[in-house]
Order: structure tokens, then sequence, then C-alpha cells
């Protein structure tokens, strides 16, 4: 029996009823789980519906997000509202935003006119979040930049990949750490709401994006935002269609007075910030599976180590690391992912 499903549901229930007078049944549909120990519910009543969400306390940090979500909400970014939260259980009532993620809609368009729009409006919401002040947020700082960075040395190439790194591999990767990580702290910071891309917005009703997954929100880089969303790990795009999206949000920004260089040096800016995240999210993703047993996010690693590849192409300081990566990394990966295919 899960326990913790049948409490949070007789807990919702409860609340619920209280909250609007409905009788709310204590009965829970299964949403999703997400990369992390958090798992969502659907209770219904008629033709209304909430999100009831089951984060163990001692695995969550739960109320960070509950404190985000209420100063962003207070401040017309479009989160999901905050309906109960029981910190000690680690149980959390929360708006609704439906089943359609931007990753759907984005599949959707048959024209990239369609899926433009869809970006330029996720570009326009995320304007407002990078405006935001008034809440102390943890720094983006070195030493975190370098920890996600070290995720994919550690849990891709050692652990997924089995590779025995030498001194030389391993200083090649900190140079390339190095050069990332001063570039990223010489940013415009701003706030990062740290995983902004297609599955973590959803398409509401009222055709705006919903913006959830937000807990781990830091002052940090005003490139990272962007360019998870536009070179997102689970879809890909021609590179002239994201550079046109890159500029759309390049001028925004530019008179919003978020960034303020030239396009250039945004473009070192999106680039260098983009291999910087797709390296901790290979990482990340070799972990999910080898900890976690989330086999299903192996699929999105060679389209993220082929981001770090094709970027690190045009930048003579990673040459070593470009050559590396396409000689070394993504045979084995390309290996992998055949090896993964025969054993499903």
């Amino acid at each position: 029996m899960d326990l913790r499903r049948s409490n949070l549901a007789q807990w919702a229930a409860e609340t619920l009823t209280q909250e609007t007078g409905f009788s709310v049944t204590p009965e829970l549909t299964m949403v999703s789980g997400d990369a992390s120990f958090r798992r969502y519910f659907r209770i219904h009543h008629g033709d209304y519906h909430w999100i009831a969400v089951d984060a163990p306390p001692d695995q969550e940090d739960s109320e960070r997000f509950v404190r985000i979500a209420e100063h962003w909400y207070k401040h017309g970014v479009r989160v999901p509202r905050i309906i109960a939260f029981d910190a000690f259980h680690g149980y959390l009532l929360l708006e609704d935003f439906g089943d359609q993620w931007l990753w759907s809609a984005l599949h959707a368009e048959s024209e990239f006119s369609g899926v433009e729009a869809l970006y330029q409006r996720a570009i326009e919401q995320l304007l407002p979040i990078q405006q935001l002040s008034g809440m102390a947020l943890p720094q983006y700082d070195a030493g975190l930049l370098q920890q996600e960075m070290a995720l994919f040395r550690d849990w891709l190439c050692v652990q997924q990949l089995g590779m025995t790194l030498s001194d030389e591999e391993q200083v090649l990767l900190q140079e390339a750490f190095d050069a990332l990580t001063a570039n990223a702290l010489s940013q415009a910071q701003v706030v990062v709401h740290r995983d902004y891309h297609s599955r973590n917005l959803m398409v509401l009703a009222d055709q705006q994006l919903g913006i959830i997954d937000f807990q781990d929100a830091v002052l940090g880089p005003a490139t990272y935002d962007v360019v998870s969303l536009l070179r997102d790990c689970y879809v890909r795009w021609p590179d002239a269609e994201v550079k046109e999206l890159a500029v759309y949000y390049w001028q925004k920004a530019r008179t919003a007075g978020i960034y303020l260089a030239d396009w250039d040096r945004f473009q070192q800016d999106f680039d260098w910030m983009g291999m910087q995240r797709h390296l901790k999210a290979a990482g990340i993703f070799a972990r999910l599976s080898l900890r976690d047993g989330k086999d299903g996010y192996l699929a999105s690693i060679p389209n993220t180590c082929r981001y770090i590849a094709d970027i690190s192409a045009h930048y003579e300081e990673f040459a070593k690391l470009h050559a590396w990566l396409t000689t070394q990394v993504l045979p084995r990966v390309d290996a992998m992912m055949a090896e993964h295919a025969v054993t499903q």
C-alpha cells in the first residue's frame, strides 16, 4: 500500500472541502513524477480539478518552492497559485495548469511561424522574471557552476561511458570548465529560473504559458534561461531559427535594460552559457539513469552532447575540447545508445 499517496489524498480532500465547500472525494490520479523525488497527482470534483503534490520533506525543500511561488505570483509571473501547504508532511495543493506542455504544442505546429510565436511568448514571459527583485536567492557562483560541470566528467564520462580519463584529459576539461565559469560570472546577473524549457512551460486555456519547476531559482547569468529555452535538451531546431529567436530576446532584453552588451558579445555569452548547461545536463541524465533508475533520460544525452560539440567547434578556446568530444565521447555515446536500444 502507498501510504503517502493515501494520506495525501485524505489531506487534499479535507483541505479542498474546507476551502470550497464541496464534498471532495479523496481519490488521486497520477499526473507524473519528475527528475526529483516529487510526485504529482490530480484531484477532481466535477469540472473542478487541482494538483496535489507529494514532496517528502527529507528529500525536497518545499518551503523554498512555496516562498518563490508566492513571491513570483504576487509580481504577476504565471506560476501556479499555492492553495495549501503542509510543511511537516511535504504535501502541497496547487492550481492545475492542465496537461499541455509547450513541448507538445511545438510539435503540433506544422509551420515555423507557429513555433516562433510560441517561443516569442516564452521569451516575453521570461523577461519579467529577469527583472524581479526584493527576494533573497542564492548566487550562481563559481563553486556551483563548477560542481554542475563536474557531473559530465564524473557521471557521464567515467560512470556511464566507463572512461578512464588521463591527466591530460582532466586538465583539458578543467580548462574548459574554468573558461565557461569566468564567462558566466562576467555576464549581467539576474533572476534565473534554471530549468526554463519546453517541459517546464505549460500552454494554458488563455494561451499564456504557465511556468513550473522553478524551485532551484538563483541569481545568475542573463543568458542562462534563454539558452535553456532555445537550445532545449529535449527538442532541437535549425541554427537559423534559433538565431532569429535569440535576436528577438536580445533586442527585448536591451530595451528592458536586462542585457546591454552588443550582439557579438551576446552571441558568445549565449553559446558559452549553453555549453555549461549542456555539460551539466548530460551528467544529470546519466546520474538519473545510474543512481535513480530513470533510464528514459538516456535518450536526451546524444542531443545534449552534440550541442557541446557543435558549439565548441566555433571557438578557438575550445578546439581541444571539440576534438576530444568528437573522437572520444560521441562515439561512446552512440555505442551506449545502440546497446541500450538492443536491451529494450
